[in-house]
């Protein structure tokens, strides 16, 4: 074990907390590790919605090319930020156990505000649109930036709320935990700029391998696969893979308004699958649900994904595709 596995992480807080997370399981099995940190274009390009930048691999590219040419050995990064599609000579090495997979309204007291006209911020159109589909009378508005960045623009402007991924949040130890989505359904959050509340959002389907990170490696570096390995989570592996595959399969390289989420029920061995898709105002909706037993996992995203195209998902996706053209 002489090799030092150096690790690519973005700068941020959240992504040095999940290098660190991967760091020290490393340590623990004997391994020698260095931590390198980069700004991805998605984290220095902020005045614009990441649609308009080409969100497929805007915070995975620059360590995919750091990786290719030699400078880090491993690349972390959440899972729901790594394109379906990996670049040649790049492999999925690791993924790690699941996180909370919720998201989180967090908003400066109560919630009056949702029965009436109100202004939501996220960055995410997958937020955007489940948001709207609910709450057809708010408005959305664009927001970027770290977790701490956004707290702080919550509390520059005037809008009602912002929506957050919960994982990230209590990471950054911003709230208590909910593990897998269970607990409390409001909670106090506080960091140096916000203090105010967060309502957790369970019936807004999560992005596809939302809660999870996932580690790449080269594909010829069998000393660092072979260490990265043994942090694997094969629960966790199964259930993104399935999101993936219902992303990969809906989406063809073009980003949407997609939800994706699998559960594995150790009880009855099966696996349930629930996802959407919908247009970028909210206003349509395709979803699926199905159960089905452990052993037809392999297919299973991709069939959901079939049936969402055959009953007007085709159209749909038509439709994004020439709206974010525009």
């Amino acid at each position: 074990m002489t090799k030092t596995i150096r690790i690519g992480t973005r700068d941020s807080e959240l992504a040095l907390w999940q290098a660190k997370t991967v760091e020290k399981s490393l340590n623990d099995l004997g391994y020698k590790t260095e931590i390198i940190a980069v700004k991805s274009q998605g984290d220095i390009i902020l005045d614009k919605p990441l649609y308009e930048l080409g969100i497929t691999g805007i915070f995975t590219k620059t360590l995919d090319i750091a990786m290719i040419n030699g400078q880090i050995d491993i690349a972390v990064h959440s899972m729901k930020d790594v394109p379906t599609a990996l670049p040649q000579g790049i492999v999925q090495a690791a993924v790690l156990e699941r996180a909370n997979v919720l998201d989180i309204l967090v908003h400066k007291g109560n919630v009056d505000f949702l029965e009436k006209e109100a202004t939501i911020a996220t960055g995410s159109l997958r937020r955007q649109a489940q948001w709207l589909n609910k709450y057809p009378n708010h408005t959305v508005v664009d927001l970027r930036g770290n977790v701490n960045t956004r707290m702080q623009k919550l509390n520059d402007n005037k809008w009602n709320g912002a929506v957050f991924a919960a994982a990230g949040l209590e990471r950054l130890g911003l709230t208590p935990s909910l593990t897998k989505g269970e607990g409390a359904k409001s909670f106090k959050i506080k960091n140096h700029s916000f203090g105010g509340v967060g309502e957790a959002l369970d019936w807004m389907i999560p992005a596809p391998a939302q809660g999870a990170m996932v580690v790449l490696a080269m594909e010829n570096d069998n000393f660092t696969i072979d260490a990265v390995s043994q942090l694997n989570d094969i629960e966790t592996e199964i259930c993104t893979y399935i999101e993936r595959q219902f992303l990969r399969t809906l989406e063809g390289g073009c980003t949407a308004p997609i939800g994706a989420l699998a559960k594995y029920d150790q009880v009855n061995d099966t696996i349930t699958f629930e996802g959407n898709l919908l247009s970028l105002d909210g206003k349509q909706k395709l979803e699926i649900k199905k159960k089905v037993p452990i052993e037809d996992w392999k297919k299973l995203g991709y069939h959901s994904a079939q049936e969402i195209l055959n009953n007007g998902g085709k159209e749909l996706m038509a439709e994004i595709k020439n709206a974010l053209k525009n």
